[in-house]
């Protein structure tokens, strides 16, 4: 795709409308699909959705939770809606407003606690309505379609952005986040990835790229940035903003707490320079591997219990935003309304230039799993991990998995050594092996102790030592699975070795049920991790039932009587993308 000139000036000129996409940006014609349910599909059919007229006496209320970034851009519309008397099927339609944070609702929707007061929610990005879906009792939530977009870059002052040869020089994610991570000579902040879909979208796409580029070592590059980003990262989006320098304070320019560079959406920087003098304004960097997008997508809360009427309302104030008005009332507040035509003065007024790639196509929005990946990195990189590792080293191990010429043991190794390589030199691992009767009486024996990964003895790092340790595993010849001595021994231990400010867990893989006729019950194990159980110092248990023949049921009831969670994977190189999904989600659980 071509890129558009801009003028050579900043400008804060405020940006005509645009035609509407019709890829991302909501139509009428799919909302019309996502309300069937409600029946608003047949209403609009038989013609019985008013698209102007007066007002009737019994107004339809509908409540909607918004992003403060784009909630007062709904409430323009609101406000718009009750001047002009637009009505849904005869009622006037009542569109109430309220701006709460992205990472409290999906938490709120997630946990599927009580009964949410609230019909519509316009999250910043779907990453959070992804979150959503991670909730075993969560909410019902329906997208509907995205009203708006925003590029993902990185802004700086001007004086640092003229350093790094703005506009005409582009680098991609790893390059600019290195130039702002190296020295004190440029200093970048960021919204927490947990809390901020621009953080989470930003080091999502820095792993990506680094991974890429990097190779084999492009897991420990992402960690490496992350844990230099960690340094100087703001709560929310809002406060971010309060960190950044004035460019020309000579003062403020020395003082190491305040930022030259923030990772922040296009609109973030659009409405922080139509406040700030030119001094103080942002030039924005838009990276040449690509800007992920957020893209406010409009989603149904608890549709199906929604009555007919306030289905109709939701739609009715939902294409509002591909209306003429509409889409005028998201641009004058620095949103995309077509994301494939950039208005070339909102991307002034932002911030941006030609020859920055402003205009190119966006990243492939992360899946699932890369977002759990990016979160479980982010959790163990910023609090730094404790991890004691146990696995099974019993007989079936040795079981070829299906589909690979690698027996589960192989299979499970390679994927641990993997697991590590994204871990920094703060974190302290160990590693367990259990099998029965494999050490005496006992079932387990510690190969390595839990200790930091950068620590040396004898001229060795532990990080190599417990690298060796992995790839030495074997299946114990004749061993069955001693699963429940072995995990309350070790949960003993983790639990006894707690340490303070670390995120601290006890990762258990197994292939099979307990095997030890000798061993306490299951119920005598869940009892006593649940009496040792100290929320105050949380050690969760992350058990992976390894193989068809794994009891995830099993492993989930131990894990959760420590406020865990149960895992199983059919093949073993699934589980370093299982490690991080559960680490993300026990410490989001302890946030």
């Amino acid at each position: 795709m071509g890129r558009h000139s801009l003028p050579d000036e900043r400008g804060t000129a405020t940006p005509g409308p645009r035609p509407q996409s019709r890829g991302r940006i909501v139509a009428l014609a799919t909302a019309l699909v996502l309300v069937v349910a409600g029946g608003a599909a047949a209403a609009v059919r038989g013609g019985l959705l008013s698209f102007g007229g007066s007002c009737g006496d019994d107004a339809v209320r509908l409540d909607v939770v918004a992003d403060p970034a784009v909630s007062p851009a709904l409430r323009e519309a609101a406000d718009e809606a009750r001047e002009q008397e637009i009505t849904s099927d005869g009622h006037c339609v009542d569109v109430r407003v309220t701006a709460r944070d992205s990472y409290e609702v999906a938490a709120e929707l997630r946990s599927g606690k009580g009964d949410p007061e609230y019909d519509v929610w316009v999250p910043d990005s779907d990453a959070w309505v992804q979150r959503v879906g991670l909730g075993a009792k969560r909410s019902k939530v329906s997208p509907a379609g995205n009203i708006a977009s925003s590029p993902v870059g990185i802004g700086m002052v001007p004086s640092a952005a003229e350093s790094l040869g703005w506009p005409k020089r582009t680098y991609s994610w790893p390059e600019l986040t290195t130039a702002g991570t190296k020295s004190d000579k440029l200093r970048l902040g960021t919204a927490d990835p947990a809390r901020s879909a621009s953080g989470l979208l930003a080091l999502a796409a820095m792993g990506a790229s680094a991974k890429k580029q990097g190779g084999k070592e492009g897991d420990t590059q992402a960690a490496a940035l992350a844990k230099a980003l960690a340094s100087r990262t703001s709560d929310s989006d809002d406060r971010l903003l309060d960190t950044l320098a004035r460019d020309g304070s000579g003062a403020e320019q020395g003082d190491r707490r305040r930022n030259q560079a923030l990772v922040l959406s296009e609109q973030a920087a659009y409405a922080h320079n139509a406040s700030a003098g030119e001094e103080d304004s942002l030039a924005l960097f838009y990276p040449k591997d690509g800007s992920p997008r957020l893209d406010y997508p409009y989603t149904l809360v608890e549709d199906g219990r929604m009555s007919t009427d306030t289905s109709r309302a939701a739609l009715r104030f939902m294409t509002m935003f591909s209306d003429d008005d509409g889409r005028r009332i998201l641009a004058e507040h620095g949103f995309r309304t077509d994301p494939d035509q950039p208005s070339d003065g909102l991307v002034t007024a932002a911030g941006g230039r030609t020859p920055q790639p402003y205009a190119d196509e966006a990243t492939d929005p992360p899946s699932d799993k890369e977002l759990q990946e990016t979160l479980g990195m982010w959790t163990i990189t910023v609090q730094s991990a404790r991890l004691s590792t146990v696995v099974d080293a019993s007989e079936s191990m040795r079981q070829f998995v299906p589909g690979r010429d690698q027996s589960r043991m192989e299979v499970t190794k390679a994927s641990l050594l993997r697991a590590l390589a994204g871990f920094t030199d703060e974190d302290e691992i160990g590693l367990w092996e259990f099998a029965t009767r494999l050490d005496g009486a006992r079932d387990y024996r510690e190969l390595e102790p839990t200790r930091r990964l950068g620590d040396r003895k004898s001229g060795t790092t532990h990080r190599a030592a417990l690298s060796e340790a992995f790839s030495e595993l074997q299946p114990v010849p004749g061993g069955a699975t001693g699963l429940y001595d072995t995990t309350l021994a070790a949960y003993k231990e983790a639990r006894s070795t707690y340490a303070r400010g670390k995120f601290n867990a006890l990762v258990i893989l197994t292939d099979g049920a307990n095997q030890d006729p000798g061993s306490i019950s299951r119920s005598s194990l869940i009892a006593q991790l649940e009496e040792i159980a100290d929320r105050e110092h949380p050690v969760p248990i992350i058990a992976i039932a390894v193989g068809p023949e794994a009891d995830k049921d099993e492993v989930q009831q131990i894990a959760e009587a420590t406020g865990g969670s149960g895992h199983q994977v059919d093949d073993p190189a699934q589980i370093h993308a299982v490690i991080l999904k559960a680490i993300m989600e026990a410490g989001s659980n302890q946030s």
